[in-house]
């Protein structure tokens, strides 16, 4: 019987790690080598060696109504999208309010995972630690949750750049970016398009005499801000967007996108136009970018070919001189360096685990990896969903399939992937947000059935449909079910409102005929949509209601 359990990392998904194990009666002990929690959202000024690392202007670029934690809200008054000095406020008010703190050891690397002797008969492992004066303790656990996330070890490509050893200038990666008070009156040039890559280059160009931009495949780049104003993500992330992602063809979804995203800035214009369609990977999100381009602070250019002294030469034959700073935005390498060899499995590009979490090959399912997985919402929903699964599983009341089906559905995923993005040994996963989540869901028993709040709660039903898949529908039923989730569904939009109250603005009432004849003609279409949805795939719930439903012959 699994009881105590190992959490590497005291990051978001260490954090929900460890409230899962909690409400599963387990006894958790997290280990997290810094002073404090929040992994990737706990500032230094200086970049720590195997440590993610993020820059003093930080801003998240997922709502946070999208980004919070299932059971407990983001305080109303929080600006939509946050400083990450406020996500940390957010994560500390969690860890406070579940009383997670206790179970945290600080300043405590983890410096090997091992099996013990008996595994084979007790599924148990040997934690080795070493705290701030560098003394060694051997742990034994009857399970390990690894949540040190994937921002840890940068990419710095350097023998892929001609020249670079002859460079006169500063060249660093993005993970050692911390502002731009050095850039003032300098010529650099950003390599990567990347998140990071268009926040630096934005940022720089504020100070910089001039910023270019290099870019390998170029990018779609989509604004935080929608239609009103409203969050991009509360407005296209919902269940009726995802079902019509079910049944339509991506190729003819991609060419919509595009064209909106055309309507507001031409991406060939721009120079910004990428080989690849708009849903084959995650877009660039960068409200800013289009403008410094337009206004000539940033220059976009193709893939560096070489590099001579201060000068830098691009794949079109173009060159910049008199470059004072290159930064690699070149992303990530993944590695987990404590633990065992046999634990690493792969599969193409990437760590293969049963459904982003489980480690296929073990005799005994007593480890799971928490918080690697890429998709275009937030990990903290993610994470929290991983951790619930996982706790189940450790708790034993969900069991896994045998090894050899595992590694089966592990390498049907793989291709999967690879049929559907664009994937590379730095970026090997990305899922669809949605139906990863509503997957392990179904593990846990949390999924919520569109079926049967249509016939039990219509109101709950309208919102869960048409409003935005947010963390809080997951505790409507189920195992961890949360008395307080239906009232943050119907309250989520007010939240969403609170940072805009600060100055009183008198609203005009009105009805439009036309509107109310969209609204119809929108809802006319979803219940098709879904009818037809239920029809290729009937909810097991749907199945159970019919069959209770339909007279019984005698």
């Amino acid at each position: 019987m699994v009881r105590t359990v190992a959490v590497i990392g005291a990051g978001p998904s260490g954090l929900t790690s460890i409230k899962s194990c909690l409400d599963e009666g387990l006894e958790p002990t997290c280990f997290e080598s810094s002073d404090d929690i929040g992994g990737l959202w706990k500032f230094k000024e200086v970049s720590e060696p195997n440590r993610a690392s993020i820059y003093r202007s930080l801003t998240i670029n997922i709502s946070k109504e999208m980004m919070c934690f299932s059971d407990f809200p983001i305080p109303a008054d929080y600006p939509n999208y946050m400083h990450h000095s406020r996500i940390l406020q957010y994560f500390r008010l969690y860890a406070e309010h579940f009383k997670l703190l206790q179970h945290i050891h600080f300043q405590t690397s983890v410096r090997s995972v091992r099996q013990r002797p008996d595994f084979s008969h007790s599924g148990q492992w040997e934690v080795v630690t070493e705290n701030r004066e560098g003394q060694e303790k051997r742990h034994m656990f009857d399970s390990v949750i690894v949540c040190s996330g994937h921002y840890s070890y940068p990419h710095l490509p350097l023998k892929d750049f001609s020249g670079i050893e002859s460079f006169e200038g500063k060249y660093f990666h993005s993970w050692d970016y911390k502002g731009p008070e050095d850039l003032h009156g300098k010529r650099v040039v950003v390599i990567g398009i990347g998140n990071s890559g268009g926040d630096i280059a934005v940022e720089s160009s504020r100070v910089a005499e001039q910023v270019y931009l290099s870019t390998r495949r170029g990018a779609w780049v989509i604004r935080v801000l929608s239609d009103n104003g409203l969050p991009v993500d509360m407005k296209y992330n919902t269940r009726f967007v995802h079902i019509l992602f079910q049944l339509l063809p991506v190729n003819w979804l991609s060419w919509f996108g595009e064209k909106k995203l055309n309507a507001m800035y031409d991406h060939t214009m721009y120079a910004l136009k990428p080989k690849h369609r708009l849903f084959s990977t995650i877009p660039v999100i960068n409200d800013e970018l289009p403008n410094k381009i337009l206004t000539g602070g940033v220059m976009v250019k193709p893939n560096v070919q070489q590099i001579r002294g201060s000068s830098v030469v691009f794949e079109d034959g173009s060159v910049v001189d008199k470059v004072d700073v290159i930064v690699f935005a070149t992303g990530y390498n993944y590695d987990f360096p404590f633990l065992p060899p046999n634990v690493m499995h792969k599969s193409g590009h990437r760590l293969g685990l049963y459904k982003h979490v489980f480690p296929p090959t073990l005799e005994h399912p007593t480890m799971a990896v928490v918080g690697f997985i890429h998709a275009l919402g937030a990990i903290m929903p993610q994470a929290e969903m991983q951790s619930r699964w996982v706790t189940r599983v450790f708790k034993g009341h969900k069991k896994l399939p045998s090894n050899q089906a595992m590694l089966k559905a592990v390498e049907c995923d793989t291709k999967d992937m690879d049929k559907n993005y664009i994937v590379s040994k730095l970026v090997p996963l990305q899922v669809d947000f949605v139906s990863y989540m509503d997957d392990i869901a179904g593990e846990v028993g949390v999924r919520p059935s569109l079926a049967w709040l249509f016939f039990t709660d219509y109101p709950l039903f309208k919102r869960v449909l048409w409003g935005p898949v947010t963390a809080y529908q997951y505790r409507i039923t189920g195992p961890g079910k949360w008395s307080g989730a239906r009232r943050a569904i119907f309250t989520q939009f007010e939240r969403m409102f609170q940072p805009f109250k600060t100055r009183q603005v008198e609203e005009k009432q009105g009805c439009f005929v036309a509107g109310r004849l969209l609204k119809l003609s929108l809802t006319t279409m979803v219940g098709g949509a879904a009818a037809y949805y239920f029809h290729l795939q009937p909810p097991p719930s749907l199945t159970y209601l019919l069959s209770k439903l339909t007279p019984q012959r005698a």
